[in-house]
């Protein structure tokens, strides 16, 4: 058995445990953020026509692409003690981690959300006008239509926070507690640990770990992807 063969550190498989907590609670508050801005933003963007419009859109494909370390370095200037931000006392702590990935994960979501309300037709808007709708009720109704589209946003913004590690070195410090807990430690920092202290077993692990947490969201995305496919051509 390969798990028997793994060289554990202080904590035993309550250390790796910890480490898939404080990824995933990293990752879901961070998406979940980023969502509640993104959404009123892309239909914001999709409803209004406006000088510049295609500039911001542009600036926002572009965030797509943004380095990872620089998202970091920036955050923890503006978290430290000289920062701006420094009286909260968020730096190298979980929070400062959920704002970098934030900053990384909002464009991604933005700009697909963005995408999938634009190809909703102007029909079914006009149609949500006419029976009297406000302008929330047609953004409701354009959600709907686009919500397939939307949710892959969403999974790809969480593929992007989740596998995150050059920020979140830099803004979280990697700390793990004496007792082996994982404070701002996550599947992507504690790989390269591992790594480094020649326990690959472990680092392999972890690695499987977090592909299997990419390839459930990928799969996922896909048969949204397919269905949402399936339900325009019926």
């Amino acid at each position: 058995m390969v798990l028997l063969q793994v060289q554990l550190p202080d904590g035993g498989w309550t250390y790796v445990l910890s480490i898939v907590v404080v990824s995933l609670k990293v990752s879901l508050t961070a998406v979940g953020l980023s969502t509640l801005l993104s959404l009123p933003v892309a239909l914001l963007i999709g409803f209004t026509d406006f000088p510049g419009k295609r500039l911001l859109t542009a600036v926002i494909n572009t965030g797509m692409g943004f380095p990872s370390v620089v998202v970091g370095l920036v955050v923890l200037m503006l978290l430290s003690n000289s920062g701006p931000l420094g009286t909260f006392d968020l730096a190298f702590t979980p929070q400062a981690m959920m704002a970098s990935q934030f900053v990384l994960a909002t464009p991604v979501v933005m700009s697909i959300s963005l995408s999938s309300v634009e190809e909703v037709s102007r029909s079914i808007r006009d149609a949500a006008y006419v029976l009297g709708g406000t302008r929330v009720d047609v953004g409701l109704v354009v959600i709907k239509e686009a919500r397939y589209g939307i949710v892959t946003a969403i999974l790809a913004g969480f593929g992007r926070a989740i596998s995150e590690v050059g920020s979140i070195l830099i803004v979280g410090g990697n700390i793990v507690f004496s007792d082996g807990q994982s404070y701002t430690r996550t599947l992507t920092t504690a790989i390269t640990v591992e790594a480094r202290q020649g326990r690959y077993e472990l680092g392999l692990v972890l690695g499987v770990v977090l592909l299997a947490l990419v390839l459930v969201v990928n799969s996922l995305g896909s048969w949204i992807r397919s269905k949402g496919r399936g339900t325009r051509a019926s």
